[in-house]
Order: structure tokens, then sequence, then C-alpha cells
């Protein structure tokens, strides 16, 4: 009988070997496939995919397992970071950019978030172990990666925080540093009709599909490519607090919250650029 300090080692390497990518997978959706249906996911996390359409997202964006990405603020729940890691983990590499050191009213948020994510990836290290850790909080903190080491970039419902925040050009240059020539950039974010005047602060987190296209080739990019894999028509965009009115947020509390919830997650934008 193993000892008990041998037991959580165990189950560490249990857990790996229930999300270990098929040998021979016939293509890169069928590895990504395996990620998403790993038994290490929560079945909270799982409820998301009819949304989030993980599988879809990254091979649109063209992810395969020997690439080297970048995930861009992954949040304290590492929602897509637990796919990506055992996608990743033998042939390729994954850096998370999480939140810098700044100095604003979400700065606990943020730590919170960040010591949350930090907890997950050690407390099980055959999955996560090789995931490496940087900061991003520009103007200050932007060494994500070395200049040109990534194949690819990718950040989910982000955008509206940087425009927000008036970071959208820094960080966009950021991302263009640590792409290799012609690598890839995958944007996701909430959606605002397009005959709504152009909310060039955010506030409601929906963001100008053709105006953040426009700001990303602006910065060096081109676009290759839009899906709507993520879209959600039945999202009129209009709602007393936002984005966040919606699920899984549910800013009114219980108000309402079965209309919401028939409404369902936000109107998405899904966009692939190349680094010129």
């Amino acid at each position: 009988m193993p000892s008990m300090g041998l037991i959580p080692r165990l189950a560490s390497v249990l857990t790996a070997a229930l999300v270990w990518l098929p040998a021979g997978a016939a293509d890169a959706g069928e590895a990504i496939e395996a990620a998403v249906n790993g038994a290490h996911r929560s079945e909270e996390h799982r409820a998301r995919d009819a949304w989030r359409h993980p599988v879809e997202t990254l091979d649109f964006f063209g992810v395969t397992p020997d690439m080297h990405v970048i995930e861009i603020w992954p949040g304290g729940a590492g929602w897509y970071t637990e796919i990506l890691a055992p996608l990743l983990r033998d042939e390729g590499r994954l850096t998370v950019a999480i939140f810098g050191n700044q100095v604003d009213q979400f700065r606990d948020f943020m730590l919170r978030a960040n010591d949350d994510l930090r907890a997950k990836l050690e407390a099980d290290p055959a999955l996560y172990g090789k995931v490496e850790v940087t900061e991003l909080w520009a103007p200050h903190q932007v060494d994500i990666a070395p200049p040109g080491s990534a194949d690819a970039v990718l950040t989910f419902r982000n955008l509206h925080n940087w425009i927000k925040w008036g970071q959208l050009e820094e960080v966009l240059a950021t991302f263009h540093r640590a792409l290799k020539p012609g690598g890839t950039l995958g944007i996701t974010d909430h959606r605002a009709p397009p005959d709504q005047p152009v909310d060039k602060e955010a506030n409601s987190g929906y963001v100008n599909e053709a105006w953040a296209i426009a700001q990303v080739e602006r910065a060096g990019f081109e676009l290759v490519d839009r899906s709507d894999v993520n879209s959600n028509p039945e999202d009129t965009a209009d709602h007393p607090r936002g984005v966040w009115t919606l699920p899984p947020t549910f800013a009114l509390g219980d108000q309402d919250r079965e209309k919401y919830l028939a409404i369902g997650e936000s109107d998405r934008f899904t966009l692939k650029f190349r680094k010129k």
C-alpha cells in the first residue's frame, strides 16, 4: 500500500494519464478534442463548452500540439489553460501571461485571480508543470516572451479591457514583438451591434468588430479570417449592466435571471490575424 505522502503524486500522475493525447492522432482537431474531453475538467467548465466552443475555436485559430502558444490573461479559473496545457505539453510550449502589477480599482481582483491560477498550476504538476508564467500590464510589463518566439498569441474576451484602460496600442505591439513572422493572433470578444455608434471606451464590454479589426491591422497584422462559431443572435447587447448582465456573471443577481439565462452568453466575434 502506498504511503500517504505518495498519494497526491499518484493522483497527479493518474490525472495526467486520463488526459493524455491519443497516439497517432489523425490531426490537430482530434488532439484538441482529446484535451477538451479530458477527465481533469470540471462539470462547471464543461457546461460552458456550448457557448465557448473550444474545439472549433482552437481549430479555427490553427493551434497544433507542437506550437509555442501564449495565452493572455487566463484569469483565475484558467478555463482555456486547462485545455491548452495538455494539448501542448509533449511537443509544444504554453506560456500564460497573467495580470501584471497594476494599480487601479481592479488590483485586488486581479491579484486574487493570479493567486488562484498559480494554485491551480501548482496543484497538478503532471498536467501543468511545463506551463511558463509571465506578466502583462502595459506599458510597464510587456516582456511576455522572447521576441519572435511564439507561433500564436491567443486572447479570449480581453480586448474590451485594453480599450477601456487605454492599453490597446501597447498591448498589440507586445503581441507583435512576441510572435514569429507570420505568427497567429487569435481574438475573441463581445460583439457590439454594427449599427450602434462605436464606443471607444467599451464601457458595456461590447466592441465594434470592424473598428477592432482596423486597430489590430494598424498594429502590423493582417486579417486572415473571421468565424461566427461564437456568435449568439439572441444577444441584443443592450442590457442594463452591459455584457456582465448575462451568464456567467449575472450582474443583476436574481433579477430577470431566467430571461438572461435564456439568452445565454454574449454574442462574440472570433478573428484570426497574421503578423506581417
